[in-house]
């Protein structure tokens, strides 16, 4: 439904003296701004406010007004000091830890708006079920996102090679690397040493679901995963490394690929990198060559790749206004006005509504195609492994050791396993 002509319920910042009144509408209620605190680049920031105006133009006694941060660290860190003030906002943005604030007291759960404030009907089941906490609803996703190679289309195509194909098996996309290897440059590499980055335990984790033998075994609250299996994914990479289908590990380093500025596609080491579907745009914003998205090796034989909710929207539960905050998210999420402004920024969206206005954006359409091939060869998302944070941590720190040379991939697989079955007993 649509909601832009809806202003009942908002309140705005009284003019004069601060004071709550009536009015003409006596519906809408004169009073706080809506605070809405999340984290972002430059693209998120002004898809964001675009939004905001565009929500505006139809409601304009309402005020929303954006509290920025640049990462996740310095978001959560603001947010965290102001929730212990009783100063927090009353949107915040969330990802994989909303389930830390929901034991921690400080969200409110929305099952009350659903359905009537809230329009739950056109959301896809699988996105409400991922802001689900102890069966009670504390997060609307902002859209889903999927694990993927992303190819610079246009280096290779200057380079004479052939293009990626979206599927291949392992072997075919082995094969693929060592021909493109003869076409790039002298000090260009086929893909980014995707195992040296902080957040190598999504590659991992599809490697695993891959091979049938998923990380986390939440039941048993065991791993499928064996020291062995650990190994073949260190071996995999090393047999790339030695054949120079990778750059060296010196030079990965040189890359802390936390974004855009630090990422080694865009610096035009390598041709092919591994995001997530929602940062295509990011990325490509960052640069004049053309970008796609092809899938991880063997997704089409084994369903391995996973749809993932992006971020989430949540509201404090000490806000002053929370129907009118739900109110605006149920804007962000259902609106198809909305979607086109947003694009797949935090993820392409769950709504059946805003899907139906198609994307105004290439780039945006470019993920929307990926995901409707991708889609078809994914599954459920494993269950995150406890503790997870240091798991990825320290699963990098071993990577880098046999990336390295300090230890052999032996060793390392045995390092690996040794981790998840400390952090299983914590």
């Amino acid at each position: 439904m649509k909601i832009n002509k809806l202003i009942i319920g908002f309140v705005v910042l009284a003019a004069m003296n601060g004071c709550v009144k009536k009015t003409q509408d006596a519906s809408v209620t004169v009073g706080s701004a809506i605070r809405w605190a999340y984290w972002g680049s430059e693209s998120r920031v002004k898809r964001s406010q675009e939004a905001i105006e565009l929500y505006r133009a139809n409601n304009s006694l309402v005020l929303v007004n954006p509290e920025v941060s640049g990462g996740t660290g310095d978001h959560f860190t603001k947010v965290d000091t102001q929730l212990a003030g009783g100063a927090g906002p009353d949107i915040i943005q969330m990802g994989g830890n909303i389930v830390d604030y929901v034991k921690r007291g400080v969200l409110l759960p929305l099952d009350q708006f659903a359905g009537s404030v809230l329009d739950t009907q056109v959301i896809d089941p699988s996105a409400l079920e991922s802001g689900m906490v102890n069966g009670q609803l504390y997060g609307v996703s902002t859209g889903v996102t999927m694990p993927a190679l992303v190819y610079n289309k246009s280096l290779i195509e200057r380079s004479g090679a052939s293009l990626p194909k979206i599927s291949q098996t392992y072997a075919e996309f082995r094969d693929y690397l060592m021909a493109l290897k003869e076409k790039l440059p002298e000090g260009v590499y086929p893909m980014q040493d995707i195992g040296a980055q902080t957040s190598n335990s999504t590659p991992f984790g599809y490697w695993l679901r891959y091979n049938g033998t998923p990380l986390y075994l939440e039941e048993t609250n065991s791993t499928a995963m064996t020291a062995v299996d650990a190994k073949k994914y260190l071996d995999l990479f090393q047999d790339y490394r030695d054949n120079g289908l990778i750059p060296p590990p010196d030079v990965s380093a040189g890359y802390a690929e936390t974004n855009a500025d630090t990422s080694a596609l865009i610096a035009g080491k390598v041709a092919i990198s591994y995001c997530w579907t929602n940062q295509l745009a990011g990325l490509q914003a960052a640069t004049q060559d053309e970008l796609d998205l092809m899938e991880f090796p063997g997704a089409s034989v084994t369903k391995a790749l996973w749809p993932a909710p992006s971020q989430f929207y949540t509201v404090n539960k000490d806000s002053k206004s929370p129907e009118e905050a739900v109110r605006f998210i149920n804007f962000l999420v259902n609106d198809a006005d909305a979607a086109k402004v947003l694009g797949n920024d935090r993820g392409a969206s769950a709504s059946a509504i805003a899907r139906s206005a198609g994307a105004s954006d290439p780039v945006d359409q470019k993920v929307l195609d990926f995901l409707s091939i991708a889609s078809t060869h994914s599954s459920k998302e494993t269950p995150h492994l406890p503790n997870d944070t240091e798991f990825n941590s320290t699963l990098f720190l071993i990577y880098q050791q046999t990336a390295f040379g300090q230890i052999d991939t032996e060793k390392g697989g045995q390092q690996v396993y040794e981790l998840v079955q400390r952090l299983l007993k914590k």
